[in-house]
């Protein structure tokens, strides 16, 4: 599971799945950029996914990370329990295979939830819960590297996303820092480290299901087994084959809200490996402030966008952190249930996720 960093677009083979999109080219010249601005903008639009090569991250620093990965879900399982998010209300730590659900169903994967380093905060009454969701990670006791590899990821992809969104928003002739301000210190990045430990044997392959982010944009890192899905034009879900060197890259459904429907957060889901294949994966998800309000955008294209998805199970709002909130909630449902019986109860009423 590693990556290397080409400075160049790959093979033209690898088209027919995904746009393939290269970030350095916003560093060779006008016309360099100009190109990359229609790729990002045709991708963005009309796929809400590609794949993301000239971003700068070596195979060195990949490296560090996918060993560590490998090397905690190799840990006795009491080590990993250690970490397990039931300790957390903060919905950190362990999550073991089968206890997380999409769209109802459980995920047969296993993963560790890490996100910015921050201390616990429990909010007073007064105060959105969602503020529940900032606090500091479980680390295993038994693996110091990890901690140093995850954060330093975080940093790293951060960076790599904000230069990125940047770019998306120029193609599209919006301001490029027009959200500048609802990121910065107390932006709330997320990391997921996962295995797919191969099918249930009970005939679902519901790796995880079909979903899309709430957040503005998540990097992909995948291994070489395969399994993730993207729906298409044609209402089918394709496979996405992995590309050494790239993150494949997907908007959240916070910049379909911002652009009115005119970018598009697509749903994709991973397929369960046959037998006991192993796949490993790291997501990481360029979130704002949990108090962002995401304003709408100007931008020239704003006359042709067709409006929001809409989907009555599934509100969204422009505030970031409900939709986080309301995200973990449904997803962790023992976390939930052990650390915010509460809000569970008021699940319908605004003050569970204002």
């Amino acid at each position: 599971m590693s990556l290397s960093a080409p400075t160049t677009a790959p093979s033209v083979s690898y088209a027919s799945q995904l746009p393939i999109v290269d970030l350095s080219a916003a560093d060779r010249g006008p016309d360099a950029r100009r190109l990359l601005h229609a790729q990002l903008h045709s991708a963005a639009h009309d796929v809400g996914f590609f794949q993301l090569v000239g971003h700068g991250v070596t195979e060195a620093e990949t490296r560090a990370l996918t060993d560590a990965t490998r090397a905690f879900f190799a840990l006795p399982e009491a080590d990993r329990r250690a970490v397990d998010n039931l300790n957390s209300p903060h919905f950190r730590g362990y999550t073991r295979i089968g206890d997380e659900r999409t769209q109802g169903a459980r995920d047969w994967r296993d993963q560790l939830d890490i996100g910015a380093e921050l201390p616990a905060r429990a909010p007073a009454p007064w105060e959105p819960a969602y503020w529940w969701l900032e606090g500091p990670n479980q680390w295993p006791a038994a693996l110091p590297e990890l901690r140093t590899a995850a954060l330093h990821w975080i940093d790293r992809l951060s960076g790599v996303a904000e230069r990125l969104l940047h770019e998306l928003l120029a193609s599209i002739g919006a301001p490029a820092d027009f959200y500048d301000d609802i990121f910065g210190p107390r932006a709330h990045p997320q990391l997921k480290l996962v295995r797919y430990p191969g099918s249930s044997g009970e005939g679902d392959d519901q790796g995880v299901g079909a979903h899309k982010d709430y957040g503005f944009l998540t990097l992909l890192l995948q291994d070489q087994v395969g399994g993730l899905q993207v729906q298409r034009e044609d209402g089918n879900f394709h496979d996405v084959p992995p590309l050494p060197g790239a993150f494949v890259v997907n908007l959240g459904e916070l910049l379909e809200v911002a652009t009115n429907g005119y970018l598009v957060a697509t749903n994709h889901r991973v397929v369960s490996p046959p037998g006991a294949t192993e796949r490993f994966s790291v997501p990481f998800f360029y979130n704002p402030r949990l108090d962002a309000r995401i304003a709408p955008l100007d931008f020239p294209y704003a006359s042709a966008a067709p409006g929001v998805t809409t989907d009555p199970a599934n509100p969204l709002f422009a505030e970031y952190g409900r939709n986080a909130l309301k995200g973990k909630l449904r997803a962790h449902p023992l976390v939930a249930a052990r650390h915010h019986a509460d809000l569970l109860l008021r699940r319908d009423q605004p003050a569970m996720s204002a």
